[in-house]
């Protein structure tokens, strides 16, 4: 079978790990691609986000603004599997419940949910929910959210340390590292998706999502010195949804 553009490699190892889309065969998965596939992370919000405005707008047609609402959340989680959910569960208990640093990434790990995640996860989807029946165009704030929010976790990746309960652990960290050239690439999805907002106002979305980003950024780093998987999808989640209640302020509803 004829090999794949590293590229294009890259980007099906990216998609096999943050959603539950399969992709063809002939792909060469390997720690070392999925280090590098993070550069498409926000191309895959891209799509996931695509994939819920198209949702939305076809079931608005039939049902209620709010049913359409929740049946494109529901598709964003079908496509993904939750992934970005479970590290926001997973972060809140292991900060909410932990004192110390190891104590946090032990209960990170716990693939138990505690009262701390299943807050976390209530509040989360009830505001996205609210958020998005409020807005008069969801459908191109659904691509800009799971685009941007996405774009929010790769800074992470590009500024911070990835941390390890066990520093001497032979397991390989996944998705842990990017260069300049692949945040590069990793930030034209969002700039795309603001561009067809047609809006200049749109661009001061990026406040809300930087102040966020680095508010992440200096608490993970104050509690465990870095950042984990969890920690990113904690960054993806509140980044989409400061993006969300942006668009709700009075000069955009």
């Amino acid at each position: 079978m004829k090999a794949f553009h590293p590229e294009i490699n890259l980007l099906f190892n990216a998609l096999v790990f943050f959603t539950r889309i399969p992709a063809p065969q002939g792909v060469d998965y390997s720690a070392a691609n999925l280090n590098r596939a993070s550069r498409y992370l926000p191309l895959i919000g891209l799509f996931i986000g695509a994939c819920a405005a198209l949702v939305l707008s076809l079931a608005a047609q039939l049902l209620p603004l709010s049913l359409a609402v929740l049946l494109s959340m529901l598709t964003t989680i079908l496509l993904t599997g939750a992934f970005h959910e479970d590290g926001l569960a997973d972060s809140s208990d292991g900060f909410g419940g932990g004192w110390d640093k190891g104590q946090i990434l032990r209960i990170m790990k716990d693939s138990r949910i505690g009262t701390y995640g299943v807050v976390a996860l209530i509040m989360t989807l009830a505001i996205k929910y609210h958020a998005l029946s409020e807005l008069m165009y969801p459908a191109s704030i659904l691509i800009l959210g799971h685009s941007l929010s996405r774009f929010a976790a790769v800074c992470l990746i590009y500024r911070d340390s990835y941390v390890r309960e066990d520093a001497d652990a032979k397991a390989k960290p996944l998705a842990n590292r990017i260069d300049r050239n692949g945040l590069l690439i990793a930030s034209l999805p969002p700039v795309l998706a603001l561009l067809l907002m047609a809006s200049l106002s749109a661009w001061l979305v990026l406040i809300p999502v930087c102040l966020i980003t680095a508010g992440c950024s200096y608490y993970f780093n104050k509690r465990i010195g870095g950042y984990t998987g969890d920690c990113l999808g904690t960054c993806q989640q509140l980044t989409e949804l400061s993006i969300y209640l942006f668009f709700c302020l009075p000069w955009f509803i």
